[in-house]
């Protein structure tokens, strides 16, 4: 079986609120998946656009980037037609911090989306690799912002 690459980027949007860092996530799946936003890198994208435009989209919220946090990488397969096509994917996440927006006004990609405390974040987003992502986000916004 043939091994495509997708390149991917994310973010992971936060806000100060009452003492606290809260992140934005969305829930797709019927509502049941809680993830971070981020999409496919489209021709002419650099991987920074790409994760603006994604956090944009599917949060309804805007953000400055502060930097990238790092990457994830998987395989997965997926099942077009009578084929199944196997991916190699590689996902930048980079940190942003909230501007403007409502979380109200995602795209109908997704099912949901909310802000969450920090360490809740971490609890409730479904993947461990994202759990390890918004770890790595919650020490740089402690020690560089």
């Amino acid at each position: 079986m043939k091994t495509e690459k997708q390149i991917s980027s994310g973010g992971i949007i936060f806000r100060r609120f009452n003492d606290s860092i809260d992140v934005a996530l969305i829930a797709v799946k019927g509502g049941t998946v809680w993830r971070l936003p981020k999409g496919l890198v489209e021709k002419g994208e650099n991987i920074a656009r790409t994760a603006h435009r994604e956090v944009k989209e599917e949060t309804g919220l805007d953000g400055k980037i502060i930097k990238m946090i790092n990457h994830i990488q998987y395989f997965y397969a997926h099942k077009e037609a009578e084929e199944t096509k196997r991916f190699f994917k590689i996902v930048y996440f980079f940190l942003m911090e909230y501007t403007d927006g409502d979380v109200k006004n995602h795209d109908n990609e997704v099912n949901d989306c909310q802000w969450f405390q920090i360490d809740e974040a971490i609890e409730k987003v479904e993947y461990e690799n994202e759990k390890e992502m918004i770890k790595r986000a919650k020490d740089l916004i402690k020690t560089t912002i």
